[in-house]
């Protein structure tokens, strides 16, 4: 199935995104956005919330035009501005397919960063099966 969404759509779903982040009363000093697809999203909620946004690449489809899953990459460095990640990360992409990549790096992060004392997440999209 293809879902075609115009920009206008688009960054009204973004901004419902950051609506229901804002709802949860959850407060974060951080944002992490996996590279490619939540590159749009990490930045505009970076913007809107006023908060460090640092980027994450991962990889995992590789084979049959991407429809077969590899191994998954998760880059060892971030690009970030940043001396410092912040402490209460909201980890941002555009879509979950099988959640694989967002599970890993969710549990990649306090391993690489002990002082991360909470992780959050938000997606665009969850594409059920």
């Amino acid at each position: 199935m293809t879902l075609n969404v115009s920009w206008e759509q688009y960054n009204t779903l973004v901004e419902r995104l950051a609506l229901k982040v804002y709802d949860s009363d959850w407060r974060f000093n951080q944002i992490i956005c996996l590279a490619r697809g939540g590159l749009r999203v990490g930045d505009v909620l970076s913007r809107i919330y006023e908060v460090p946004l640092a980027i994450l690449s991962t990889h995992s489809y590789t084979a049959e035009g991407g429809t077969v899953r590899g191994q998954l990459v998760i880059a060892e460095h971030m690009t970030m501005t940043a001396p410092r990640l912040g402490e209460r990360v909201l980890l941002v992409d555009d879509m979950v397919d099988s959640g694989h990549t967002l599970e890993a790096v969710y549990k990649t992060l306090p391993t690489r960063f002990a002082h991360i004392t909470d992780i959050r997440t938000a997606v665009l999209w969850y594409k059920g099966h």
